[in-house]
């Protein structure tokens, strides 16, 4: 195995590792907005 496909490995381990952590980011992303909605509609039903 020479460099070129090591390299070539360690790409493809990366991208796929890039693809979860964009995942995770955008549903942590989604999970903030709904907890924040919620609270505010709490509020806001709790006041009137």
């Amino acid at each position: 195995m020479n460099k070129k496909d090591a390299n070539v490995n360690i790409e493809k381990k990366h991208n796929k590792h890039d693809k979860g952590q964009i995942f995770v980011k955008v549903t942590a992303g989604i999970l903030a907005i709904l907890m924040v909605a919620g609270t505010a509609v709490t509020l806001i039903y709790a006041l009137f």
